[in-house]
């Protein structure tokens, strides 16, 4: 017999904490003040580490996708920790309304909550598509311009974020304007009512705020990562990679999330163009397809305009450049839009990729190392590696092969790899222990 759902009420409202997963930190606490503004109280999980992933493959079916674990085992690591009391907190998760990731997510989510003794929390679902309501929880229009614009911010903030940091002359300046700049925009969100003019007035201030950040001039190598949207983005479902890649003198380049929030809304449109269905839909996601390229378009204006760094591309081009390689029609998973982002970093200058590639998500593989080798067939130059991540691979295994990729990327360039001396005492460290036990060494 199916239970039916427990439902987030209006009297919920007034007392529980909704606990949002981690995915993109500085979006996900603009996001949240936002919710916080309009009535509800929120907190952003940062719980990670081994124990998310022990309570993800006790409570979920170890076949399920790497991310749909982890954010499942974050869930309920949280809810086991004693922080919270269980009888007052609410979960969040989206739901895109595609054939995969996020809509499914809710239903195993309540799966594992009923299995662990946890079925009385309710699941709120976060979705423009209709699949679920609550009664103690509304996407009005308010509410949703402000998560554009913390979607906005946050791209942002990443984007100068990832041209500063492997250049700035104070470690970790970078990333303390960073904060900066998230907690004044979570504040400003919060606190005021605010209008699309204020959000191009802080676009400016930022760009030229770390504009004025003092960088050296010499020359980097440049990683760009695609792939599934929680491994691509959380430094939990990646292991820190963009650290990594930091760390091992690269820098990162990485489209945002308002690429796969366009991508989503552009498939309506595709759906009435191939399969002659969702008219209405069709209309409305047409109407905000042309906004979203707007706010898009002010954006790398801002970045143009008042700095020297290279501002994101237009989702137009993006999607302009797969043409040939894959149909509109692809859109399971990131679908179309994952080997978009290839060519789009191909047609920047970045010609190192690390597609994030998690473990039992079919589409990605597909759209992901399946359009690898057509890629590389008309590019010939680019030095392209899929890194696996599950709850069984080993991060210094998937450091190894992204060492080989980078090795290979500083020969063509004429550069030598910057790697740290003590990571390569405690690989040889590592490769002796694996040699006296007897084990495989990791290659």
């Amino acid at each position: 017999m199916i239970k039916p759902k427990v439902q987030f009420t209006e009297e919920m409202k007034k007392d529980y904490t909704i606990l949002i997963p981690t995915m993109l930190p500085m979006h996900f606490k603009m996001i949240a003040r936002i919710l916080t503004r309009h009535g509800y109280k929120t907190e952003l999980l940062e719980n990670c580490g081994q124990n998310v992933k022990d309570c993800g493959l006790k409570y979920v079916h170890n076949d399920t996708c790497y991310p749909a674990l982890l954010v499942i085992g974050q869930f309920l690591d949280a809810i086991q920790s004693g922080k919270y009391d269980s009888h007052k907190v609410a979960l969040m998760l989206t739901q895109t309304g595609g054939g995969c990731r996020a809509s499914n997510y809710i239903a195993l989510l309540r799966k594992a909550l009923e299995k662990a003794g946890y079925g009385y929390i309710p699941v709120i679902s976060l979705n423009i598509s209709g699949l679920e309501e609550n009664p103690g929880f509304r996407l009005t229009l308010p509410l949703a311009k402000g998560m554009i614009y913390a979607v906005l911010y946050g791209d942002l903030l990443m984007l100068l974020r990832n041209q500063c940091r492997p250049y700035e002359v104070e470690a970790g300046a970078s990333d303390a304007l960073c904060d900066k700049w998230t907690k004044c925009l979570a504040d400003e969100l919060f606190d005021k009512k605010i209008t699309y003019g204020d959000v191009k007035k802080n676009y400016r201030a930022i760009v030229r705020d770390f504009e004025r950040l003092p960088r050296r001039g010499e020359q980097k190598i440049k990683v760009g990562i695609v792939g599934e949207i929680f491994v691509k983005f959380s430094p939990l479902g990646n292991n820190n990679l963009e650290d990594f890649l930091v760390s091992q003198g690269a820098e990162v380049s990485m489209p945002g999330l308002i690429d796969f929030c366009m991508y989503c809304i552009y498939n309506g449109i595709v759906d009435t163009k191939l399969y002659g269905i969702g008219k209405m839909k069709y209309i409305g996601s047409k109407i905000i397809y042309r906004v979203m390229r707007k706010l898009q378009n002010d954006l790398i204006r801002a970045i143009q305009k008042n700095s020297s760094f290279v501002p994101p591309t237009p989702i137009e081009h993006t999607r302009k450049l797969v043409s040939g390689y894959i149909g509109m029609g692809a859109k399971m998973g990131e679908g179309w839009l994952l080997p978009a982002e290839m060519l789009e970093l191909i047609d920047s200058g970045v010609k190192n990729i690390v597609c994030a590639q998690p473990f039992g998500c079919l589409p990605n593989h597909i759209v992901g190392k399946g359009m690898m080798k057509p890629i590389k067939a008309r590019h010939p130059d680019v030095n392209i590696v899929a890194i696996d991540y599950d709850p069984g691979a080993t991060k210094i295994n998937q450091e190894n092969r992204i060492k080989l990729m980078l090795s290979c990327a500083a020969e063509n360039a004429g550069m030598l790899p910057q790697i740290d001396p003590s990571e390569m005492e405690e690989q040889a460290v590592h490769g002796q222990e694996r040699k006296a036990s007897g084990k495989p060494l990791t290659v």
